[in-house]
């Protein structure tokens, strides 16, 4: 699986998560792949024309903006957003869910196409369908 954390996440959480699943998944962050800035249209569909990636996400943006919303939805990308109090914990908290619902996450991008959006709750251990 390729997963791409976005610019809202620490790249030291992207680093982290790499080293865990080294061999097993590839685990980038944004600015490693585009660098720094880069505008959420271009790098929705330069993320898409290399393939299926899923993306973990602080941005909700993405899914209330209509230009970013719509590039999304026709992508080949599957979003995983952090929930706003999930968005606002400390990197330790956000690095517990993530790999509390790593599973889930894991499944859940083998049953859906491309564009579907979910979000990580902060306490549940269910993943809410955007």
């Amino acid at each position: 699986m390729k997963v791409l954390l976005d610019e809202n996440l620490s790249p030291a959480l992207a680093k982290a998560l790499d080293a865990l699943f080294a061999g097993r998944h590839e685990i980038r962050h944004l600015r490693e792949k585009f660098g720094p800035s880069v505008a959420d249209v271009t790098w929705i569909n330069e993320l898409s024309a290399d393939g299926r990636w899923i993306v973990i996400s602080g941005d909700r943006k993405i899914t209330r903006n209509r230009a970013e919303y719509h590039t999304f939805r026709n992508s080949q990308l599957i979003g995983f957003f952090l929930s706003s109090g999930l968005h606002k914990a400390k990197v330790t908290k956000q690095m517990e869910r993530i790999l509390a619902l790593w599973d889930a996450i894991e499944a859940q991008a083998g049953l859906v196409q491309g564009g579907a959006m979910f979000e990580l709750p902060m306490s549940a251990a269910r993943l809410k369908q955007l």
